[in-house]
Formats: C-alpha cells, structure tokens, sequence
C-alpha cells in the first residue's frame, strides 16, 4: 500500500455561499488545475450550491482534474434518485466523477429541510443501504455511467461504527478527524491516535485493505510565508483544545513546504495515507508541499 501514489484535492466550503458567482469558482477550479490539484471538490450544505450541476460547470473550463463531492449528506438522498443523479453527472463530466458520502451530521439541517434527524447508527445504516443500492443499479447499467463499473465512492468521517461501513464499501476513506484521549494532547498522543484509526481500517477491511486508497481531511495548512494561518475548522472540530494542542493535530500542517513534505511522506510510509485534502484557501501554499514529492 505504501507504493500507491499520492493524489491532492481541494475543496471548497463556506466561501462558496459568500462568493455568489459561478465565474469566480470556475477560475478557482482553472487555478486549482494549474497548480496541479488531482481533485476539486464541492460541498453538500444547504448554504451552498446544489453540487451536481455545479460540478458540470466546473467541467466545462477543466480538462485534467477529477471532480466530486465532498461529501453528500446520504441521508438526504433516496438511493434511486442519487443513482441518477450520479449516472447524469458522471456522463455529463466524461467519467471525471468521484462521489464522495458522508452519514451526514448537521442536525440544524435536517431542521431546516423539515426531516427527522435519525441516531448515528441510523444514518450509517441508510449509507450502507445507498452505496449497495446505486452500486446494484450501476453493475446493471441502469443507469448507465461513464466510468465502469462505478465511479469511485469516498467516505469521509471518523467514528468506528462509519469507517467500519467504509472498509467494507468504499473506494477511498478520508478520515475527517482522528480523536485523541487524555490531556495535553501532544504530537507523540496523536501519532498513536493515528496508528490506531487506520489500524481499525485495515482490521475492519480484511483483505480488500489493498484495494482501498486512504486519505486525511486538512483542516488547515499553513506554509511559511503563505498567508495568515487559520485555526477556524479544526477548532470548530475540537473547541476544548487549546492552540498548541490544535498545532500538533494530523490535519493541522505547518512548517516550510520541505518539512511538510516530509510528514506526508511518514504518513504515507507508516500509515498508508497518500489521499489529501486541503481547504481552498490554502491551496497555493500546499501546492508548494507536494510538488517536492510527485
């Protein structure tokens, strides 16, 4: 697994409800292009873009990179339905499509859309229940899609009983944060943490552990002298933790662009993660990082 080669992403967030154009998130997409990004990514929140035909816009001003969501609230979605729904997008972008799930967790959503918000195992259940089913209907070419027999599937989370569904289902897992017990949390304490959320995978996975891509979500990056260094996402995942301890978190990377490099190549050595996705606004400087280790 160690030999499987690494692959970027960028996605984009909140900004895309601020933005309120399509033409800036398409020269944001050529930029993401140009500085060599393997994926771009949307979001799946009610405050941003419906991310099916935003994505075929996208792909109507890039030609290399992949484009796929990041990631679908499942819950949100009939199975059938977000078949064909996949099956056009996928068709429409010539095969580029990667359809990144989540169990979904923004209760204030389900309020929102006037749904019930179902218990974690629920949710996990109805994930598993979509991937079987658009995975059924696919093999079948009914729909059709480009991409044979499917395009790829992410997962992204973090929970035992969501990556144990991942391992079994998924394509690619993105862990979305890597829990740490015990105060403070030091930079030795979260690489045990690590080791011990991608040995869960890989007990979990079995044998198709070699078929699976395993990645890490990047809450924030900060390369020397790219701009301000923002805390904001993974604070907003671990609020209890002060700033240093927020530092030495896997998905908080700062340092020269040779010192990063350098841990995304431990991570992959010892971990098997070659799939990273950085937030938008730290694509320039993250775009330095990796163009030392393709």
């Amino acid at each position: 697994m160690s030999d499987r080669p690494f692959r970027f992403g960028v996605r984009f967030g909140a900004n895309l409800s601020s933005s309120g154009s399509v033409s800036w998130l398409q020269d944001q997409a050529r930029k993401a292009e140009d500085l060599g990004y393997d994926v771009i990514m949307l979001p799946d929140h009610l405050a941003t873009p419906a991310p099916f035909p935003t994505l075929a816009a996208l792909a109507a001003v890039t030609t290399r990179p992949r484009l796929g969501t990041f990631v679908l609230n499942a819950a949100f979605y009939n199975p059938a339905l977000l078949a064909r729904e996949v099956s056009s997008t996928d068709l429409l972008i010539d095969g580029r499509l990667e359809l990144g799930l989540g169990a979904g967790w923004a209760r204030n959503e389900f309020d929102e859309a006037g749904l019930p918000f179902p218990t974690p195992g629920q949710r996990i259940a109805h994930l598993e229940r979509t991937i079987t089913e658009i995975r059924r209907r696919f093999a079948a070419g009914d729909p059709p899609t480009r991409q044979q027999p499917a395009p790829p599937i992410l997962v992204g989370g973090s929970g035992d009983r969501l990556l144990a569904a991942a391992a079994i289902h998924a394509d690619i897992i993105s862990l979305a944060s890597v829990p740490t017990t015990g105060r403070p949390v030091t930079t030795d304490a979260v690489e045990r943490a690590l080791e011990e959320r991608t040995g869960y995978i890989r007990a979990a996975a079995g044998r198709r552990i070699q078929e699976l891509e395993l990645g890490l979500t990047l809450g924030a990056v900060y390369v020397d002298g790219n701009g301000k260094f923002d805390l904001t996402l993974p604070r907003m995942a671990a609020p209890d933790l002060a700033d240093d301890e927020l530092l030495a978190l896997p998905g908080v990377l700062h340092g020269s662009p040779g010192n990063i490099a350098e841990t995304l190549q431990r991570y992959r050595e010892k971990y098997h993660l070659t799939h990273f996705v950085v937030p938008a606004t730290s694509m320039v400087g993250f775009a330095e990082v990796f163009s030392r280790i393709r």
